[in-house]
């Protein structure tokens, strides 16, 4: 039996939308790869009631649960005391642990010029240092600890407390992992495996027609697709058991999408793409109108990318586009910024000027003005060049301006992933 596990993440500013959530993503990830499935992500506002409804939904479904955030010092901060309530324990003052975490307090205060009122301070660390009776502590890498909170009753699923700043919860995963009521709540339990496959150009209907077909092959598999910015990612789960199933599946992926299944081992394409530069020994630059540098960023993102990329040029204006990368005046007036010609003339100087093996070029109209009858919103040219191969690619996107300007970014990857498997 696979082991499950449920997490709450906690704060009416993640609630709201005001901070985007990390942890839950983040943890699910990590219980994934330990063979843990995550049963459900909830998040809950600053609100005790909400809190306690969803440690006790979780807690009758799940072989563990864990919590993030609201272990500070301030009267919002509420997450060890319901979950002490929750699981029938009493909450104790730990003269060693406050003691602990004053110091921490001064010694952050004093490093960064923070003015305290004493009294509050006392306040907030006494607060901080209550633990639940039998509960374990995972000691702070900021100024809160976290917990690990069995049932009182001896049965049942224990709670793992954990901070919400993404730093200090990554800090103390590793002592949470290795707490003994978490050792016991995993223990005998199955190893849960996944697999990724990536596909680019195939539509979803396809895809379902094609997992329809071998729907008796594939049992033992929790089969989901998403499509994002035009990929179509299939991640199967499974128990060692259905191994055979999921070589089926990659069977018959490979024999209905043998041109656009370019990732049968979940490699992104910027992975692909870093690694294609870096077997040819090739370097890379990039001039960009549209998408002003985002291209260059994602490049940029890998570590180690300077091994392959010398660098970017935005070069928004017409004008700059003649000073910078020697795009013919002419050919400007007469075709247009936006334009086939353009966008390889744009390549061909970003090759020159920063004298690398391969160039790329990005011109289009993002929006939600500057288009026309034959310019909608949306076109989209883009040119990789190298000495001997050109590759224009035109694309007419949907969306706002901001998908308009991701969605090329990764069309110009998957048009230079084409270059280097070629």
């Amino acid at each position: 039996m696979v082991a499950r596990a449920g997490i709450v993440v906690t704060g009416t500013e993640v609630l709201t939308g005001r901070v985007t959530d990390r942890n839950g993503p983040w943890l699910a990830e990590e219980l994934r790869r330990r063979g843990v499935d995550v049963g459900q992500v909830v998040v809950v506002g600053d609100r005790p009631e909400d809190l306690r409804s969803a440690l006790e939904l979780l807690l009758a479904r799940h072989d563990l649960v864990l919590t993030t955030g609201g272990l500070g010092p301030t009267a919002d901060d509420l997450t060890a005391e319901v979950v002490a309530e929750v699981q029938g324990r009493t909450p104790r003052l730990v003269p060693e642990l406050e003691t602990e975490i004053a110091e921490i307090v001064e010694r952050l205060s004093a490093g960064r010029g923070w003015r305290r009122d004493p009294e509050a301070t006392a306040a907030g660390v006494r607060k901080q240092a209550m633990v639940p009776e039998g509960a374990s502590v995972l000691a702070p890498v900021g100024t809160a600890p976290g917990l690990v909170v069995p049932p009182a009753s001896g049965t049942g699923a224990p709670v793992v407390v954990l901070p919400g700043p993404p730093p200090e919860l990554q800090g103390m995963w590793q002592d949470a992992l290795a707490d003994a009521h978490v050792q016991r709540a995993l223990a005998g339990r199955e190893e849960l495996r996944q697999n990724t496959v990536r596909l680019w150009g195939t539509p979803e209907s396809e895809l379902a027609a094609t997992l329809r077909r071998h729907d008796d092959e594939l049992v033992g598999l929790e089969v989901t697709t998403c499509l994002r910015q035009g990929e179509l990612e299939v991640v199967s789960r499974y128990a060692p058991a259905a191994a055979p199933a999921q070589e089926a599946l990659l069977a018959a992926l490979r024999a209905d999408f043998p041109d656009t299944l370019f990732s049968p081992e979940g490699e992104t394409v910027d992975e692909l793409v870093a690694t294609g530069l870096l077997d040819r020994g090739w370097t890379i630059g990039t001039a960009e109108s549209c998408t002003a540098g985002l291209l260059a960023g994602r490049l940029a993102d890998r570590p180690g990318s300077s091994a392959y990329l010398l660098g970017g040029l935005v070069t928004y204006a017409d004008h700059v586009k003649h000073d910078l990368l020697d795009v013919p005046q002419e050919l400007l007036d007469t075709v247009g910024a936006v334009s086939a010609e353009v966008a390889r003339a744009m390549a061909d100087g970003a090759r020159a000027r920063l004298g690398t093996d391969v160039g790329v070029g990005i011109t289009g109209v993002a929006g939600p003005g500057g288009g026309t009858p034959d310019k909608p919103v949306g076109l989209v040219h883009l040119c990789v060049t190298t000495a001997d191969r050109v590759l224009p690619l035109r694309v007419q996107l949907g969306g706002d301006r901001a998908a308009v300007r991701e969605r090329t970014v990764v069309v110009a990857l998957h048009l230079l992933r084409e270059l280097l498997v070629s």
